[in-house]
């Protein structure tokens, strides 16, 4: 698994950090660090960096963080590379503050419940390409050679334009799917990443709509 640039910097971070002080810095030190808006940011970014072996997380510590890896940038540059990509204060650039809208199908279209939610999420921005509007919870598994699993939240870019061979969340007589989506010359389809479910034909007559985008997603913890 490849780190991001961003990930690579918190990696030379909890390195120096270690070495100057002889503990990790925190989720907070850690946001703060890096301007990011709150200390979500950082989690997802700390669990990318155990999911590719980097390093260990002790559950139930406050800094329970053990390096594996030896960061690639050289660790005297990080202050000073810190200093540069650091947002100003009260900058919100880097943050993404999106609602969880509802649920969405991988499997059969299940009915829509994409009503307002009080449930607001902010996210590093790098997480997603483009841009994301709103999160929605995936129900279903139909689109996990994807990487995209039952309970995960994706991003979603309003668009009503799509090409053929993007992953799309789409409404079909009101009831929403994500899929990977098909344009025939005579024909549209939607189809599940997983042998296990049959591709959706939309047919004749039906409302079918491009609701948006798939631009990533957050996996949270279980």
């Amino acid at each position: 698994m490849e780190l991001t640039d961003t990930q690579q910097a918190i990696l030379a971070l909890i390195a120096e950090r270690i070495e100057a002080e002889g503990m990790p810095p925190s989720q907070a030190e850690i946001s703060r660090a890096f301007g990011f808006k709150g200390v979500r940011a950082a989690q997802y970014h700390l669990e990318a960096l155990e999911a590719a072996g980097a390093i260990e997380r002790v559950p139930g510590r406050a800094r329970g963080i053990r390096l594996l890896q030896a960061p690639v940038r050289p660790q005297q540059s990080l202050a000073l590379e810190l200093e540069q990509e650091r947002a100003p204060a009260g900058n919100d650039d880097d943050a993404l503050h999106l609602p969880v809208l509802g649920q969405v199908a991988a499997g059969a279209p299940i009915g829509a419940d994409t009503h307002g939610s009080d449930q607001m999420l902010i996210l590093d921005r790098v997480l997603f390409s483009p841009a994301p509007d709103y999160l929605l919870k995936v129900k279903g598994d139909s689109m996990r050679d994807e990487g995209i699993f039952d309970g995960d939240l994706i991003g979603v870019h309003r668009t009503r334009d799509a090409r053929s061979g993007q992953i799309v969340v789409a409404r079909i007589d009101e009831e929403i799917t994500v899929k990977l989506l098909k344009v025939g010359k005579d024909r549209i389809r939607l189809l599940p990443r997983n042998p296990d479910y049959a591709p959706i034909e939309v047919q004749p007559g039906q409302d079918f709509a491009i609701e948006g985008l798939y631009c990533g997603l957050v996996r949270p913890n279980r």
